[in-house]
């Protein structure tokens, strides 16, 4: 790939974490402020729905940022400590976000 690639994939994880932020925001959900018994059917779908979709925006940051870092360490493989723990937080927010994926897709309520 080549750096100017590399370049706009970095810019494109700045968007897209600015998106996932908004979109996990539970204060943004239809429904907020509610409790679970008060919600309605429409509420209960669509807060469904957008905890799904802040999963997905997640899972979409975590894997361009992996794809590079991965890349980042192919053209410098001298990585700094700082640098080797940002990428064991970033696998770790992988390994959360496809935990969370799956309980939302096995239907499991997720707040």
């Amino acid at each position: 790939m080549r750096l100017d690639q590399i370049a706009r994939l970095q810019e494109l994880s700045v968007g897209l974490a600015d998106v996932v932020i908004n979109e996990a925001d539970p204060s943004t959900w239809p429904g907020a402020g509610k409790s679970a018994s008060d919600l309605t059917q429409e509420e209960r779908g669509n807060r469904y729905w957008s905890k799904k979709n802040a999963a997905a925006s997640m899972t979409l940051l975590v894997k361009v940022m992996n794809i590079t870092s991965t890349l980042t360490k192919d053209k410098d493989p001298s990585l700094n400590d700082q640098e080797k723990e940002l990428d064991q937080e970033v696998a770790q927010a992988e390994r959360q976000a496809l935990a969370l994926l799956e309980r939302v897709s096995k239907g499991t309520n997720v707040h």
